[in-house]
């Protein structure tokens, strides 16, 4: 019967687990508030159904280390370095700034100070996993927003180890918060080293031996057996088991196995992270909420009005446009599942009251359900933006402020291919101008953050306005057979030396662009456009390894967002 009883929590969580995704999915809400109302129905202010015990804290303390092992796994030195404007100034702009505001909300409410900071901290962040889920939705993940969006979440995940951090040694001596950052700081940096050199000595060849064997649940044994005993060694140390977690990812994400360990893990990932967010949702008391339910309602609106207003600000500090501003602020305005961890540690739930924790939690949760509204609402106020800019002449030529010695390239068309090859020469620090003469596409272009001006290239006019004459190579990427044979002649004898490029799809209108003179380009791989930022890259003279590496992080970034 001992036995049985240690099962039946992990069943009933498994069963109403389920029932959440299943419920969710069709009115497109977030699996996490699917969890955190599937905890209250169980819990003990619900039907009771299930009580905490110690089968439940650790299947909840699993799937926050299963959540910080995979935003391991997803953590690349060389994806920071190219979002590196992001990562190291607006995101610690953002954060500093929502943390400074709300932290002094916490201490009018009259919490200590440095309770008061570490939740300032925590409803600073944003939920990752929600937020990259609407950027995935509006199909912008590898646009200027998409971005700049997850250059932010990620400095944010990475604040979010040291809160936790902080959260766990808080009270746990009698030095003062100073103290506490301090030793906590050097403990991590002690554990970052330590993982970097057995990533680079131990793991890295533990994993090639085991590749050897050509057996699957090898690599799913072994990526379990480093996350566990990352998390012990962390845990040992004084600090957060989630510190281990995160660096078993980073040690991971270094090797060539990361794609393969994503794939295994991520059920369990996944399933355990339900599992901790059914306990939140257990430990809320209904009848406050009942009670205070118009406190929920007035929190939840001054968190997502406080942080659009700032993360809006911050991305104006940056020189964003403004309707790439608007989007990344109702992208980014939500709670973060990491606050519902940190509400969760002992030094801050034993000095928030019921009430004060039960409101937070919903407020949060509510935060995080209005997400995708709140995405779809902020990509069409940008929308409107340009729109309205566009009718009233406020758009100004799209000139990059990078230069290059042999001239700016000039896109016509900003489709997928045109963006991905507008995004490859921004990485190169290569100038561009580009045009559209869609309507639609040229207004969603702008919104999505791409400096784009309105034109048709059938106008020849707009050579002299586009100084084709100073460009080193046109590329169009939808090509129109019928009007580029109708000015070939005359660009052959304005602009001799301009090479151009087009994108054709049709191997027989592939052989006609050939005879005039136009280098062709068939979208094969994916993300569709790499193909052509390759040919273009290279008659540029940029390094084949570099191009290579760019496009690898693309294909990533292609792959996770198909994955999600």
């Amino acid at each position: 019967m001992e036995a049985v009883d240690i099962l039946l929590p992990a069943i009933l969580l498994l069963l109403v687990g389920l029932l959440a995704v299943v419920l969710t999915k069709p009115v497109k809400l977030s699996p996490i508030v699917g969890y955190l109302f599937a905890g209250i129905a169980i819990g003990p202010h619900g039907f009771g159904l299930i009580e905490e015990s110690s089968t439940t804290h650790l299947l909840a303390e699993l799937g926050v280390v299963f959540l910080l092992f995979d935003i391991g796994l997803h953590f690349s030195l060389a994806n920071i370095w190219d979002a590196r404007r992001d990562i190291l100034g607006l995101g610690p702009l953002q954060v500093l700034l929502c943390t400074a505001c709300l932290s002094l909300l916490a201490m009018w409410a009259g919490i200590e100070l440095g309770v008061a900071i570490v939740i300032g901290a925590a409803l600073a962040l944003s939920s990752t996993a929600v937020a990259v889920q609407a950027i995935n939705e509006l199909g912008v993940q590898r646009c200027p927003i998409g971005v700049s969006a997850t250059a932010v979440l990620i400095f944010q995940d990475i604040c979010a180890i040291f809160l936790l951090i902080l959260a766990s040694s808080m009270g746990a001596d009698e030095g003062s918060l100073g103290t506490q950052l301090s030793v906590a700081g050097i403990k991590s940096v002690l554990a970052f080293a330590a993982a970097l050199l057995l990533g680079r000595f131990v793991i890295g060849p533990l994993f090639k031996l085991v590749s050897q064997t050509r057996n699957e649940e090898s690599f799913t044994a072994l990526a379990l057996l480093i996350v566990l005993s990352t998390a012990a060694a962390t845990g040992e140390m004084g600090l957060s088991l989630t510190l281990g977690a995160f660096l078993a990812g980073m040690i991971i994400s270094e090797t060539p196995y990361r794609h393969v360990i994503q794939t295994e893990v991520k059920p369990f990932r996944g399933l355990l992270l339900g599992f901790f967010f059914i306990t939140v949702g257990m430990s809320l008391n209904t009848q406050v909420l009942f009670e205070q339910w118009y406190w929920v309602l007035i929190v939840t609106s001054g968190l997502l009005m406080i942080k659009i207003i700032l993360i809006y600000f911050s991305a104006r500090v940056f020189k964003l446009p403004v309707s790439s501003s608007i989007q990344l602020a109702f992208i980014l305005a939500q709670g973060s599942e990491f606050a519902f961890v940190v509400l969760a540690t002992a030094s801050v739930s034993n000095v928030l009251s019921t009430e004060y924790s039960a409101i937070l939690v919903a407020a949060i949760a509510l935060s995080m359900a209005s997400t995708p509204f709140l995405a779809v609402y902020g990509h069409r106020l940008a929308r409107r933006k340009e729109d309205s800019a566009w009718r009233e002449g406020d758009i100004n030529d799209p000139d990059q402020h990078a230069e290059i010695d042999s001239g700016h390239i000039i896109i016509f068309g900003m489709n997928e291919v045109g963006r991905t090859l507008a995004d490859s020469l921004e990485a190169q620090n290569i100038s561009y101008k580009a045009f559209e003469f869609d309507y639609g596409r040229f207004v969603d272009a702008r919104a999505d953050g791409y400096p784009v001006a309105f034109g048709d290239l059938s106008d020849l006019r707009l050579a002299d306005t586009a100084d084709v004459s100073q460009a080193n190579s046109v590329v169009v990427t939808q090509g129109r057979y019928d009007i580029a044979r109708e000015i070939a002649p005359i660009v052959d004898q304005r602009y001799p030396n301009l090479r151009r490029y087009v994108s054709v799809k049709d191997q027989d209108e592939s052989d006609k662009f050939r005879e005039l003179g136009m280098i062709v380009v068939q979208p094969i791989s994916q993300p569709a456009g790499v193909d052509m930022a390759s040919t273009v890259l290279k008659d540029l003279g940029v390094d084949s390894d570099e191009i290579a590496d760019w496009i690898t992080r693309q294909q990533d970034k292609y792959l996770q967002a198909v994955e999600a």
